[in-house]
């Protein structure tokens, strides 16, 4: 494969300041030299790419928004975006464990931890010392956050925590997870950690997407947690819902990258791919599905850069980050499957990154809120009038 140079049709990088391109190249290199020539083998056994934790962790992409008090780069929010869709230019599952560390769990210890747990936690999640995961969505949960049947009772100095948790990115290799939990009328978020006696986080095993990812159970039975391992600031659902809108705003840019991925295959090859005596670009039906990739993905990146400049105003409402998430997520698994057509059969090879992103992207559309919930979210944003039900 030929080494990435971008897509930018409508002059965009002009948007950006040096230092968010210098963030952007740098993990684009990262992704050249260290994730496309491993990933393939990753996601054909099922495996995380583990050595490159550390890498990340050395390029400041872990927590990347908060302060450099905790050891973090306090980047603005579009570079962090620009990092993030490079990631996933890589794979969803290289993006979605710097998503899960930095926007699921630094960021709800940021906002909503005590100073101690911000002391200790964040320095060592920013190293890529420790790793985290977010448990919300249940068995039975999933839209519905709110029905969560995870009970914490009051047990002597702390709480007692029953319950599972299911769909969790990390929840194997995670020292710590952030749990929600119903205590009497209300939810409150948790430091389980790894070892706990009764918490248990096995791994869910025969995926066709994010296969280099980790995706696992948790299970609580009678887990104790010290009264110190709650988040003494997070109480009621608005508290785990503005973490979600933090991982969303980063898959935006996320489903942005896996985009280009695709329709840079999808010209490379119908450049060079010969029929009927011709390169098979030379066709109307090949450039119309081409026309309409880089129509889609520069509306993306003007959403994207939009929504970055908005949450770094802290004026970004969580209806837009919806808006984003909907919309690029929608359309970059529209432009795998046209990238696919256009490869015709060479298109389900692993020789090929665009199948891959495909199967990705199916899962990218249902997490972190289904396309469905988003519609809804923005319908009734527009409206003033819900249709949840």
């Amino acid at each position: 494969m030929s080494k990435f140079h971008g897509v930018d049709y409508f002059g965009i990088d002009g948007l950006f300041s040096e230092e968010e391109i210098l963030v952007r190249s740098t993990v684009r290199g990262f992704v050249e030299d260290h994730v496309l020539p491993v990933i393939e083998e990753h996601y054909r056994r099922g495996t995380f790419p583990a050595d490159l934790m550390s890498r990340m962790a050395d390029l400041g992409l872990f927590g990347a928004t908060l302060p450099p008090e905790y050891g973090c780069a306090g980047m603005n929010n579009v570079a962090y975006g620009l990092a993030m869709q490079e990631l996933e230019r890589g794979d969803s599952a290289v993006r979605s464990f710097a998503s899960v560390q930095s926007a699921l769990v630094m960021y709800p210890i940021f906002v909503y931890g005590s100073d101690d747990q911000k002391s200790f936690w964040l320095p060592r999640l920013a190293k890529g010392e420790k790793v985290g995961c977010f448990g919300l969505t249940e068995p039975d949960f999933g839209s519905n956050p709110g029905g969560m049947l995870t009970r914490a009772t009051r047990h002597g100095d702390g709480y007692l925590l029953n319950g599972a948790k299911m769909w969790i990115t990390n929840g194997t290799v995670a020292d710590v997870a952030v749990v929600w939990a119903k205590l009497d009328d209300t939810i409150r978020g948790f430091l389980v950690e790894k070892g706990t006696p009764g918490f248990s986080a096995p791994e869910m095993k025969g995926k066709h997407s994010l296969r280099a990812s980790v995706t696992s159970e948790l299970v609580f039975q009678d887990v104790v947690v010290p009264a110190t391992r709650m988040l003494p600031h997070a109480e009621g659902l608005r508290a785990p819902l503005s973490c979600l809108s933090q991982a969303r705003y980063g898959i935006a840019w996320g489903a942005l990258g896996a985009a280009m991925a695709c329709y840079d295959a999808a010209l490379t090859y119908a450049r060079t791919r010969i029929q009927f005596d011709k390169p098979i670009a030379s066709f109307q039906l090949t450039q119309a599905k081409l026309v309409e990739m880089v129509s889609e993905i520069t509306k993306a990146q003007l959403l994207c850069v939009q929504l970055g400049r908005l949450k770094d105003a802290g004026k970004a409402r969580f209806q837009q980050i919806s808006l984003a998430k909907r919309n690029n997520v929608n359309h970059a698994l529209r432009i795998a499957r046209d990238a696919r057509t256009i490869l015709g059969a060479n298109g389900i090879l692993d020789e090929y990154p665009v199948m891959r992103h495909a199967a990705n992207l199916e899962s990218v559309l249902t997490y972190e809120g289904t396309h469905e919930m988003h519609t809804l979210i923005v319908g009734e944003d527009i409206t003033g009038i819900p249709a949840y039900s």
